[in-house]
């Protein structure tokens, strides 16, 4: 963690920088927080300017534009915001940002606006208040914890903090949202380990952007969660020029499934200001799940999530297999793309509501 890149100038002598990347290093400010550990620095090819590693974590001057739609709190987590640090927005469960402090500092992050920048440290006091919060709402029964990235804090201090959830009786479900294992793969120590099986029922969300993560060290750190007992799922944001081919997407998902990661969530990249260069249509989501759907293990394919704007919540997507009604029968596109019919008689009542059939070609 100490070896991290912070700046142009520590970075520049192992990874030669465009001019657009030092423009946006000099203009940026406080506003890009930068960090690079050498391990993926690692991963990074020196000489493609259009790296897909390289595009996640170095910033371009692209950053610096805003669209009319974006925000700086997309999501509008403030607003659902009780006290410093803990956002309630589904009625069960509690978003508990336990720091500001990232390995690595992604350049689409939807929390931008808080990471990297100490104002929201591993504070006890601070915890401790979330904590109260947790426990008189017996409602609260999954606490997620993440920031910033929970696996930076000590042994010690993430200990603690795990028993103090884990005693409260309605508290289920703890979950820890991730990116350690494919950054900082180092971090995961048997010692770790150790601490983390004490506060089962414990998962991990482990965020996976490309196929080229899953190095053999970051395939060591996985194992050894699950060899902890550690379920995990997956969660990709989707982002153009990194990640939204259906190849590449289809060899990440599989990659995961190897690792003994279930492929849970891929994400519409949130409407995060100085993202829209990442940003894709909609639709190449749904091409990616049609691309995946039937031609690969389901356990591969994950749920197409939108994020709704102001804590609308997520939203899955799909492709539209229905292709309409034909009397008795419900006709359906398979993952040929052939029309196929499915016995379904509707209700005497309904009948006179139902949809016409649809003429195919296919």
């Amino acid at each position: 963690m100490r070896h991290r890149f912070r700046s142009a100038s520590a970075l520049g002598p192992f990874l030669p920088l465009t001019a657009d990347e030092r423009e946006a290093l000099d203009r940026a400010g406080d506003r890009l927080s930068l960090g690079i550990t050498p391990h993926v620095l690692s991963l990074i090819d020196p000489d493609d300017p259009a790296d897909p590693i390289r595009r996640t974590m170095v910033p371009q001057t692209a950053e610096l534009a805003t669209a009319p739609w974006e925000r700086d709190d997309p999501l509008g987590e403030e607003g659902h915001s009780p006290l410093p640090g803990l956002v309630h927005t589904y009625p069960d469960k509690a978003l508990f940002l336990v720091t500001d402090f990232c390995a690595v500092y992604c350049r689409y992050c939807t929390r931008a606006r808080l990471v990297g920048d100490g104002g929201m440290g591993a504070d006890r006091r601070r915890w401790e208040a979330c904590l109260d919060y947790i426990r008189a709402r017996p409602a609260i029964r999954d606490v997620l914890l993440s920031g910033g990235d929970p696996l930076t804090l000590s042994d010690e201090r993430l200990d603690w903090l795990l028993k103090a959830l884990r005693a409260i009786p309605h508290v289920d479900l703890i979950r820890i949202g991730t990116k350690i294992p494919l950054v900082l793969p180092q971090r995961i120590t048997p010692a770790l380990v150790r601490v983390l099986r004490r506060a089962h029922p414990l998962w991990f969300s482990v965020h996976a952007t490309h196929p080229r993560e899953l190095v053999p060290e970051a395939a060591r750190a996985l194992a050894r969660l699950a060899d902890g007992g550690i379920p995990m799922c997956g969660q990709t944001v989707l982002l153009q020029g990194v990640n939204d081919d259906p190849e590449v997407m289809k060899a990440l998902m599989l990659g995961l499934i190897r690792n003994r990661v279930k492929p849970y969530y891929l994400h519409q990249c949130d409407l995060i200001t100085g993202s829209a260069h990442f940003k894709t249509p909609v639709e190449a989501g749904l091409r990616i799940l049609e691309a995946l759907h039937g031609h690969t293990t389901g356990y591969a394919v994950p749920h197409f999530m939108i994020d709704a704007p102001g804590g609308g919540g997520k939203i899955p997507l799909s492709p539209e297999y229905v292709v309409g009604r034909d009397r008795d029968d419900l006709l359906l596109r398979n993952y040929r793309g052939e029309t196929t019919r499915y016995p379904d008689p509707l209700p005497v009542a309904e009948r006179g509501r139902a949809r016409p059939a649809i003429e195919t070609s296919r």
